[in-house]
């Protein structure tokens, strides 16, 4: 998808590579609202059970855990997972500067016009995201596969993996994942990114149809 902008970008040099004001002010609130990452919680998980009828939760921000945490791991040690605790984390480390880098990406793009930066932008973004997911998903399993032998409660052939997205079973327990405020900031962010560069191309085409329409027409 974004090849096809680049590439008719390139090959058609100004003013067809340039992006028109109403994007590059999409592209720098998109950029601005990245940040929003910062302060509030990306992803949550909720957990119910009889025994819990107002539920647990656990919130996951872009350098911290927040929520029921402790009274998570209380229950998580009976059945031999790991310690939940913000330093298993190494991401917590850097995330909060990639937020910022990608928030710069695009805002570099909305000052300097160019569409190839629109693309590069784009990439990133949901590079980020599905890398995010991925670590999401690769935790998680580790933390439900991983089990201390020594636990007191085990049961045969049993893992606690939590869902990425959606609802799951885990003993007596129901557990929802779900993205929180930042998490549907972030899809929101690349929807309105993808709705200019949708908007960039048809643009584009029709600049280019209108160029060879006048073209045709020159003796």
């Amino acid at each position: 998808m974004p090849t096809t902008l680049a590439t008719l970008a390139a090959s058609h040099p100004h003013p067809t590579s340039t992006m028109r004001p109403i994007s590059r002010v999409m592209i720098a609130i998109a950029a601005l609202a990245l940040l929003v990452l910062l302060y509030v919680p990306i992803w949550r998980i909720d957990l119910a059970a009889p025994q819990y009828p107002e539920g647990l939760y656990m919130q996951i921000w872009a350098d911290h855990f927040s929520g029921d945490v402790e009274k998570i791991n209380g229950l998580n040690h009976y059945i031999g997972m790991a310690h939940i605790k913000d330093d298993m984390f190494a991401e917590f480390t850097y995330l909060p500067k990639v937020i910022n880098a990608l928030s710069a990406l695009g805002l570099f793009a909305a000052l300097w016009r160019r569409r190839i930066f629109l693309v590069g932008g784009l990439v990133a973004l949901s590079l980020f995201s599905l890398w995010a997911l991925w670590r999401m998903w690769d935790w998680g399993y580790k933390y439900g596969h991983e089990l201390d032998p020594r636990a007191a409660i085990k049961v045969e052939d049993m893992a606690y993996q939590p869902p990425l997205i959606g609802h799951k079973q885990l003993l007596n327990f129901d557990a929802w994942s779900t993205p929180d405020t930042g998490g549907w900031v972030l899809f929101a962010v690349i929807a309105l990114l993808c709705g200019v560069y949708f908007l960039e191309v048809r643009d584009l085409r029709a600049k280019l149809k209108a160029k060879r329409a006048l073209a045709s027409t020159k003796p």
